[in-house]
């Protein structure tokens, strides 16, 4: 039967993953890894763990083509853009993998809180970033409030923050009907909303705080803006500010594991 499991896992992240490929949603790199992950969240989990990932990726992916034409000159700013390679899935993925690795091997309520909060994080990050790109007004420094470019590294805005609570409060709710479909014992469904949108809430804005400080920014040598992006200008950048290894990725891991225990730390009380 866990067999079936696994085989039914690969089966259902080939199918997404091959999906994604083919509209752009993910690199070569990106699909592997995804079929990797999915194959391992469902077979040592179930749709509850499945599902929440599905959820995720869904959401993000139609959000990433939500007036896309409108995001070509902020994307180039990025460290990466377009399809998702698997350095960028693992940072949004691999830690919840690892929560269900753990649930597999001593399970725990303790484990499916944490997971919330990490994929609410992933999730509210980019709801934010997606929704807060469009905002009408700039977003302004977490730090300082001054105001900044649109989709500069720890800035704000209510039209973000608003997308944060939104995606960390779908990622509860859904948490509250995968564990009834999956069979899970039951829990109170308070603590599983609370744990998606407290948990998602602190992890994006600890994304954006990270961004402010220690993530690893560079300047353009021919405009002189600062960006992600290792070229601008059709020329290479040089460090501005940040340490050299936190790039995108690793905020978002760092992020991730914030928002986990945020969440986890809700289920102590």
């Amino acid at each position: 039967m866990q067999i079936l499991l696994w085989i039914a896992g690969f089966c259902g992240a080939l199918l997404v993953a091959g999906a994604a490929y083919r509209k752009g949603s993910l690199s070569f790199s990106g699909t592997l890894a995804a079929i990797i992950m999915g194959t391992i969240y469902f077979g040592a989990g179930n749709a509850f763990w499945f599902g929440i990932l599905l959820l995720f990726f869904i959401s993000s992916s139609m959000l990433s083509r939500l007036h896309h034409e409108n995001k070509a000159e902020l994307e180039a700013t990025y460290d990466k853009t377009g399809r998702r390679d698997a350095g960028q899935v693992f940072a949004n993925g691999g830690l919840g993998m690892l929560l269900v690795l753990l649930n597999a091997i001593s399970p725990s309520v303790l484990w499916e809180l944490a997971f919330i909060g990490v994929m609410a994080t992933v999730t509210s990050d980019t709801w934010a970033t997606e929704i807060g790109t469009l905002a009408k007004k700039p977003p302004r420094s977490v730090l300082t409030g001054r105001v900044l470019p649109a989709g500069a590294s720890g800035g704000v805005s209510w039209p973000g923050t608003l997308a944060a609570a939104a995606g960390g409060l779908m990622i509860g709710a859904a948490a509250v009907i995968l564990r009834v479909l999956a069979g899970m014992e039951d829990q109170p469904v308070l603590p599983l909303l609370l744990a998606g949108l407290t948990g998602g809430l602190a992890g994006a804005f600890a994304d954006s705080i990270l961004g402010a400080t220690v993530q690893r920014m560079n300047r353009c040598t021919v405009c002189g803006r600062e960006v992600e992006a290792a070229r601008h200008c059709s020329k290479a950048t040089v460090q501005a500010r940040g340490w050299r290894r936190m790039n995108n990725d690793a905020v978002n891991l760092l992020s991730s594991v914030i928002g986990g225990i945020v969440a986890l730390g809700l289920g102590l009380l």
